[in-house]
């Protein structure tokens, strides 16, 4: 694929994200004064405090100039510009399909009774926070952003490399919540948003580091050899013997690795019971499995070829 074509595939793609991300926060968070951190959060509320008289696109753009600004130098030419058109693609998005998405609601989805009076903003939170994750992780993955406090994390992280980027966004993204809070004087709006929060970024690691939960398991037992065999034979994945020593016995031990499929696991722990009720199995969480029976193993340019 030439660098043209992967520069537009890139640029289209970050536009989609956009519009979903739009779509979030036109029909479940802005309507419902959800303001789940970052600069669209806060935009949000200002855009109440001004009353609705500076759209929330605009009051984005206004707030992601300077980020752009500082975050420039330290993120490199291309994440720049792509994380700029990002952000003027969402502002731009945000301001104009504003009126028409609520017309369309209004007019052909919405039942104007008793139980609209009060909104289930827990529905709303968590829809909004997971169509929202969804857009962001489309973007993330083009190695953008769209603007906002991510930004401005990196940019703190190196002043004050003591706390992560994580805790920088999330000390951000709080003090926007807090600020929600104050303004619309309401602690219930706040514990609503971040829950939105918390879903849209458990949607974004889902999205970048993939939904095929795998387990690790480390098995140590006086019984090593005939649970490899089983494991072996029954579940049919490879094991590996690794060399240990107990440290209170003073033994030398051979400790069991095998990464399973969820699955799985019930087989794996009736083998190993049978085998040996005393072993000592630890169960480790696996994002991703390269390699033969899971996913297989490519370079990046075989992935880009793909792609």
């Amino acid at each position: 694929m030439s660098y043209k074509r992967k520069a537009v595939k890139s640029y289209f793609s970050i536009a989609f994200g956009c519009l979903i991300i739009t779509i979030s926060m036109n029909i479940f968070l802005i309507p419902y004064k959800l303001a789940p951190g970052g600069v669209s959060g806060l935009s949000t509320v200002l855009y109440y405090v001004f009353n609705g008289t500076i759209p929330v696109g605009i009051l984005m753009l206004i707030l992601n100039v300077p980020l752009f600004i500082i975050g420039y130098k330290s993120k490199g030419r291309s994440f720049f510009f792509r994380s700029l058109f990002g952000a003027v693609t969402l502002s731009l998005m945000i301001d104009s399909t504003a009126i028409l998405l609520s017309r369309i609601i209004n007019e052909h989805f919405i039942t104007y009774d008793n139980s609209m009076a009060d909104p289930d903003l827990l529905l709303y939170a968590l829809m909004g926070g997971g169509i929202m994750g969804f857009g962001l992780a489309i973007v993330l993955r083009e190695d953008a952003t769209t603007g906002g406090t991510d930004l401005i994390s990196s940019v703190l992280h190196k002043l004050f490399p003591r706390f992560s980027v994580g805790q920088h966004l999330l000390l951000m993204d709080g003090l926007v919540i807090i600020f929600a809070a104050i303004v619309f004087k309401s602690f219930k709006l706040a514990l609503y948003a971040s829950m939105s929060l918390y879903v849209s970024s458990k949607t974004i690691d889902a999205y970048l580091e993939g939904l095929r939960f795998s387990k690790s398991l480390l098995i140590i037992s006086e019984n090593s050899e005939l649970i490899a065999k089983r494991l072996l034979e029954e579940v049919d994945r490879g094991v590996t013997g690794l060399n240990g020593k107990g440290m209170y016995s003073k033994q030398d031990k051979t400790v069991l690795l095998c990464v399973v499929k969820r699955e799985e696991i019930p087989v794996v722990k009736d083998i190993v019971k049978s085998c040996d009720e005393k072993a000592f199995v630890l169960l480790i969480d696996v994002r991703e499995v390269l390699g033969e029976g899971f996913l297989p193993l490519r370079s990046s340019k075989e992935v880009q070829a793909n792609n």
